[in-house]
């Protein structure tokens, strides 16, 4: 009896058994999976109050066009106020031409499809793709309902890692400069450099990318209009940390949880910034690991978990950034995951993807999670141990040029 006990298979196992039918781990019926949820989330969201966030989105191509400012406050528009670069004028342009409904639609397709064809760019097993994209896909959904770039950020990360991985370091480079100029996050992209092969034209490209980014909205506005709204974007972004500090529904992340619990605003959040960057840099130091795709893939993983973990400005839709991230650890490791990351893989899901649905209960949502920003637990958890792997195990199980 006890043989048969410790061979029976646990939840995750039998989900991941469920997720190798043919059907389920087809591209079309994920990538019809992943469509619909765009379609619901629009669907649920046709009233201008409830897609307040596309609303500022269109605002920022319209006050461009005008030479407004893109910073400031419109009350008869939208409430709250815009945080993303000039740049994201020409990003939603083709969705604020067209009427609001259709613009929403297509907005959250566009951002839907954006991440799918990155995770199927990636170059990894079919069987671990679907895995992604089931396992993602409440996260996508929570994400979607929000309207935000959070969706763009996971895809651009995850598709320039796959683009230096095909050589394609013009791709890898627009992504990256695209992400920064929209919302800063894109930035972190650069964690990958050190696998990029041809380092010169990579750096070329980023150079030419950026000054494409920085001059283009001044086609549609003016030079001194765009580099003032430069430096009020920064401004803002500096306001906007203040306010993130305590927010129940802001800086729900590392830094969050830990100010959040202590309940003690007098400390700067870089006595946990400078520790957790030394944590994620030590893996860069095992250079002979390089040429393993699977170290490769950790140092990915790393990058989506850490970007949300200590930013205070993250939000709960922003975890379909670290959601891809924890995928890939527990996907690409060249080594069996045990009961402890199945474990860990069920309370990620439980406590930070299903805790801000109606699916979870509201007395534990509302008295616990959110005033504590306890979202970010295991996903912290997940980070920590991924970073000690990176630090410490052999990744050279994996077959090189094999997808992992």
């Amino acid at each position: 009896m006890t043989d048969l006990q410790s061979t029976k298979p646990t939840a995750l196992q039998c989900l991941q058994r469920l997720l190798a039918q043919p059907f389920l781990r087809s591209p079309r019926t994920l990538l019809g999976l992943w469509t619909l949820l765009a379609l619901v989330a629009g669907l649920t969201k046709m009233s201008p109050a409830r897609h307040n966030n596309f609303l500022i989105f269109r605002g920022v191509f319209d006050h461009l066009t005008q030479q407004l400012s893109l910073y400031a406050e419109y009350p008869q528009e939208y409430f709250d106020h815009n945080h993303y670069g000039p740049f994201f004028s020409l990003v939603i342009a083709p969705f604020a031409v067209v009427p609001d409904v259709l613009g929403l639609l297509l907005w959250l397709v566009a951002l839907s499809l954006g991440l799918y064809c990155g995770v199927r760019y990636l170059p990894l097993a079919e069987g671990k793709q679907a895995f992604v994209y089931w396992f993602c896909a409440h996260e996508l959904l929570t994400a979607l309902q929000m309207q935000q770039f959070n969706i763009a950020i996971a895809a651009i990360l995850v598709g320039s890692f796959a683009a230096i991985e095909r050589r394609q370091e013009w791709l890898a480079a627009l992504l990256i400069v695209v992400g920064t100029f929209v919302k800063l996050y894109g930035i972190v992209g650069l964690a990958l450099f050190f696998f990029v092969q041809r380092k010169p034209r990579f750096i070329l490209w980023l150079v030419l990318w950026s000054v494409v980014c920085l001059v283009s909205p001044m086609l549609l506005s003016s030079p001194d209009y765009v580099l003032g709204q430069y430096q009020e974007w920064a401004a803002r972004l500096a306001t906007k940390n203040g306010e993130n500090l305590f927010s129940l529904m802001q800086n729900v992340s590392l830094l969050g949880m830990v100010r959040k619990v202590t309940g003690i605003a007098s400390y700067s959040d870089l006595w946990l910034i400078l520790p957790g960057l030394v944590v994620f840099g030590l893996p860069y130091l095992r250079i002979g690991q390089y040429r393993h795709l699977a170290f490769r893939y950790g140092i990915l993983s790393s990058a989506l978990l850490f970007l949300v973990l200590f930013s205070t400005g993250s939000e709960s839709s922003t975890y379909i950034i670290p959601f891809v991230g924890i995928v890939l650890w527990y996907t690409t490791a060249p080594w069996q995951r045990g009961r402890w990351e199945q474990l860990l893989m069920l309370l990620v899901f439980v406590f930070s993807s299903l805790s801000p649905s109606d699916l979870f209960p509201r007395a534990l949502r509302t008295e616990l999670i959110q005033p504590y920003a306890l979202k970010a637990l295991f996903p912290t958890i997940i980070w920590l141990q991924l970073s000690w792997e990176l630090c410490t195990r052999d990744y050279s199980a994996a077959p090189e040029g094999k997808k992992a």
